[in-house]
């Protein structure tokens, strides 16, 4: 295990550092105070463990393909943008644009996400993108969402307040999203309809749960205790008839 101390550095330095461990045979890396460098793991290929503690900064995960991060604190918008593979699991909150045309691999989020997660997701060949958020969501949330799938939990949510933000799903046309309760039809995108989850659902999100639990040091059972909402498109082109003469 090799131990990579941000502090000060620029983003540039610190990204040229990690590579050259990574390209050395390194791969269980400890990065210490993070704060704000961005695209860590951007476009890395490698199997190999990044172990975040402080808060990187935007595009973290970026095209990347294979690596695991764990970050213990937050992190910026465009976590795992337009990413390929690996997994990131995050014990904060998240900003904006989680996921934003995500193609492969996993993200798991213990806190809140903000807007426009999910957004542009896609599905190809044997790549389905998941993303877990253990809180709260903000407004269009799984906007554009061409395929994977979203699972939204609303873990210690506070009386009344919305799970979710609106526009939930505009305009979404592939994958599906999974809500644990109800969210106000008032709040989803006219592209999208609720539907109970199958049997088969029932059982990808026990696994889905299962991991999570493992990540956070929960309870998977608690998790599931309460009925999810699917949530999936009407049409795989919603807006098709707008360009069509």
């Amino acid at each position: 295990m090799e131990t990579l101390n941000a502090r000060s550095l620029h983003y540039q330095v610190l990204n040229e550092s990690i590579r050259n461990l990574l390209d050395n045979g390194c791969r269980e890396l400890v990065l210490k105070n993070v704060n704000g460098q961005r695209y860590i793991g951007a476009g890395v290929r490698q199997q190999a463990r990044l172990e975040i503690h402080g808060v990187p900064g935007n595009n973290l995960a970026a095209l990347m393909d294979g690596l695991e991060i764990e970050v213990f604190g937050n992190a910026q918008d465009g976590v795992g943008n337009t990413m390929n593979d690996g997994t990131v699991i995050i014990h904060g909150n998240t900003a904006d644009i989680t996921g934003y045309s995500m193609r492969g691999g996993r993200i798991f989020i213990r806190g809140n996400v903000g807007y426009r997660v999910g957004i542009h997701m896609k599905a190809f060949q044997d790549k389905n993108p998941l993303i877990v958020i253990g809180g709260q969501a903000g407004d269009f949330f799984g906007e554009y969402m061409a395929g994977g799938n979203l699972v939204l939990l609303g873990l210690d949510l506070p009386p009344g307040e919305a799970i979710a933000g609106n526009f939930v799903a505009t305009g979404m046309h592939g994958g599906a999203i999974f809500i644990r309760g109800q969210v106000d039809p008032e709040r989803l995108g006219k592209e999208v309809k609720a539907v109970a989850p199958t049997a088969a659902d029932q059982q990808r999100l026990q696994e889905i749960a299962g991991e999570f639990a493992g990540y956070f040091n929960l309870e998977a059972e608690k998790i599931l205790a309460r009925p999810f909402t699917k949530l999936i498109p009407y049409n795989k082109r919603p807006y098709g008839t707008m360009y069509a003469y």
